[in-house]
């Protein structure tokens, strides 16, 4: 009964997003009076990428250890004591952590650079596409003057630009430079899995070669399309928009169930930093065997609760300790303790 209530309660919120996502697309495009039918298939499977994404991020949500640090990231980023510290702490984490990727530059440069590339790049086409697609920006010539256009933001007017101007090129070759961006992560990310030989040893096709593989393919179909109705005069455009269409929309069905996943899952790891804050700040736990502190006692107790929940028991015989209430040094040493103890026995 517990599965079937939590696939219920993760569809029931799949579907109050999804729903609110169409809401949202009719109410933005001034009831779809700016909504481009062409379209149509773009925003299908992004509201399907919507319900799956939701499920899953749900599902994964009820599950015992990632429920225990979510609620306890809550808990210690809304403390009232720490409040506007972790306000400034999250802003600084932002910066560095996420638009700077530190955490993977600490893996290495190059590896930290594809990861970047393919961040921003992603982050750039998003931005672009989907407020076009779903009607919420769209672009008019200004009445009386061809030379300029006015842009629409929800249909409100918000400003107005020279065609020929600087401007305009960068605006309308937006998803060009976020394809050299996602080509080159691209191209440096697959450098690495052929010159390192411990990634090579453990990659897997749909974790590791698949998702580059569709990015590039939406990077290349896209700029081809760039390269067509440019220098081409359209030659073969109908074709290679329904070859982009499909890559991206094969994307989009993909995404839910992919490593790119790992994209909203990620800042979740936001609450585990400000739950480390906490604990550090708060009463220690110490071991059981040589009272040295080791852990903050919250996070001992929070993990010998999820470890219950899971099914597992690590209370050691006879006495009334649990295992998590032992410093790792000393787990070393009653492990080699038993070791001997059993060899005694043998012998």
């Amino acid at each position: 009964m517990g599965s079937r209530s939590h696939v219920l309660r993760a569809v029931l919120w799949a579907a109050v997003f999804t729903a609110a996502l169409a809401a949202m697309i009719v109410l933005g495009s001034r009831n779809l009076a700016h909504f481009d039918a062409a379209l149509v298939g773009y925003t299908f499977a992004t509201l399907f990428a919507t319900f799956g994404i939701t499920y899953r991020y749900v599902m994964w949500l009820q599950r015992p250890p990632t429920r225990m640090y979510w609620r306890r990231g809550w808990q210690a980023f809304l403390s009232p004591r720490s409040f506007f510290g972790n306000l400034a702490r999250l802003a600084q984490r932002t910066g560095t952590e996420v638009a700077g990727n530190r955490f993977i530059f600490r893996r290495g440069a190059l590896r930290g650079l594809a990861h970047w590339l393919l961040m921003w790049g992603c982050i750039l086409a998003a931005a672009i596409t989907f407020p076009l697609v779903w009607g919420w920006i769209h672009f008019e010539t200004v009445p009386g003057d061809l030379e300029t256009y006015r842009t629409f933001v929800f249909g409100f007017a918000a400003g107005d630009f020279p065609i020929d101007s600087w401007f305009a090129f960068l605006v309308f070759h937006g998803l060009v430079w976020s394809s050299f961006l996602v080509l080159a992560g691209v191209m440096l990310a697959f450098r690495r899995r052929m010159v390192d030989h411990g990634a090579a040893a453990v990659q897997q096709f749909a974790e590791d070669i698949l998702p580059l593989v569709l990015l590039g393919a939406i990077s290349v179909t896209g700029l081809m399309l760039t390269v067509s109705y440019t220098w081409l005069r359209g030659y073969a455009y109908d074709f290679l928009a329904i070859l982009h269409a499909a890559t991206v929309i094969v994307t989009l069905l993909w995404l839910p169930f992919g490593k790119l996943f790992h994209i909203f899952q990620r800042p979740a790891q936001f609450g585990v930093g400000f739950y480390k804050d906490a604990g550090a700040r708060s009463e220690q736990a110490r071991c059981a065997r040589c009272s040295r502190e080791f852990a903050s006692a919250a996070m001992i107790r929070d993990l010998i609760t999820v470890e219950r929940e899971l099914g597992f028991r690590y209370e050691t015989s006879g006495r009334a300790v649990h295992y998590q209430q032992i410093c790792p040094t000393c787990r070393r040493a009653l492990f080699g303790l038993a070791q001997g103890a059993l060899w005694r026995q043998k012998g």
